[in-house]
């Protein structure tokens, strides 16, 4: 049976006055509804401190460096996953998150491909890694008859150098970036085998050209406004330039495809350094925002997915209808989690990734 909203459990409330009255958070930015952390502090009395990052290996280099301060942090599951194995986040205590029984057990046996037995981590959101686009920009260069299905937009030259002039940006992200450049050039996209790796590092290289710049936030306001057409972005941010260029009126119309030859599904997961300065309180957020009410509100603002099948009564019908946003079977066949690097891959991407940015 669902919680009433802000009927909070014991649990909350105790941890509000047994442990400090406040928790540090650690988050994606745009990635929260306005009003959920007021909520939750007016549920449980616990106030939050809230800072944002846009990658997350500028989360990892917060928390490698030890003693972060954060209570709640909210990587992405490959990442989350060697964090785990360094011993940076603790057992979470289920005892203390009864909202657990909301989660849809499908994707919380996903994400536990990541985390045996979810024994670390929640599903905050999921979704895709896609192509934002100004459709009218598009057509206007491309023709009516040109098809706007995959990762020719800005992986194939001929066709870049055709959208150049209005701006193509990618994220400024190589583990996001090169999968992607795989699935375009026919090659695994989890693949770890040098000479794969280098054959995306060229292909990038080839139409660094006409790329305007690498950016992991700047799109969303970009995109809204006009600025560039076409963004290669995590689905959720690019329904909210879309929304951003709606209420602007100015005559841009963003969408969002998931492109034909495959892209990557991912789940950002709330966790729990393992130094965290109040456990308590920050089991008490995660139990919160597992309220369906909470979830949905964070969907409705963001339009990204949640895990949560009570929310799904509570989110926008048309949110909930958009193939974007919920992809239907088929697309998901076509959807691919992300690789966890070891060490030698992982130095051998980066250097591929500087020679990529720096153009040297």
């Amino acid at each position: 049976m669902r919680t009433p909203l802000l009927a909070v459990s014991a649990l909350a409330l105790a941890a509000g006055a047994a442990q400090a009255d406040s928790i540090a958070v650690f988050s994606w930015s745009d990635y929260i509804a306005p009003d959920t952390l007021a909520r939750f502090t007016e549920a449980t009395g616990i106030d939050v401190v809230y800072d944002v990052y846009d990658s997350n290996e500028a989360l990892e280099a917060r928390l490698m460096a030890g003693r972060s301060g954060f209570d709640v942090v909210v990587p992405t599951a490959d990442f989350m996953q060697r964090q785990i194995a360094a011993g940076i986040y603790q057992p979470l205590d289920r005892d203390l998150l009864p909202n657990l029984s909301h989660m849809d057990e499908g994707l919380m046996a996903q994400a536990a491909a990541f985390d045996p037995g979810n024994e670390h981590g929640v599903i905050y959101m999921w979704g895709t890694t896609g192509i934002g686009f100004n459709t009218a920009a598009i057509t206007e260069r491309l023709g009516e008859d040109h098809g706007i299905t995959g990762w020719d937009m800005i992986f194939n030259p001929e066709v870049a150098s055709q959208l150049a002039d209005c701006g193509i940006s990618l994220l400024d992200s190589p583990s996001d970036v090169m999968p992607a450049v795989l699935a375009w050039l026919d090659r695994d996209p989890r693949s770890t085998d040098p000479d794969d790796l280098e054959a995306a590092a060229q292909a990038l290289e080839a139409v660094r050209p006409h790329l305007r710049y690498f950016h992991s936030s700047q799109y969303i306001t970009d995109l809204a406004n006009g600025e560039i057409c076409v963004a290669m972005g995590w689905s959720g941010d690019v329904f909210q330039a879309a929304d951003r260029a709606a209420d602007a009126d100015r005559g841009v119309e963003v969408d969002y495809i998931i492109p034909s030859e495959g892209a990557m599904i991912w789940f950002d997961m709330m966790v729990i350094p393992s130094d965290a300065p109040n456990p308590e309180g920050a089991h008490a957020f995660l139990n919160f925002i597992m309220e369906p009410e909470i979830t949905a509100g964070i969907t409705n603002y963001v339009w990204y997915a949640n895990a949560n099948t009570a929310a799904m009564e509570f989110v926008d019908p048309e949110i909930a209808a958009h193939p974007g946003i919920f992809p239907d079977a088929d697309t998901q066949s076509r959807l691919f989690t992300r690789v966890v690097y070891d060490a030698r891959t992982d130095r051998l991407l980066t250097r591929l990734w500087t020679r990529v940015r720096t153009g040297q």
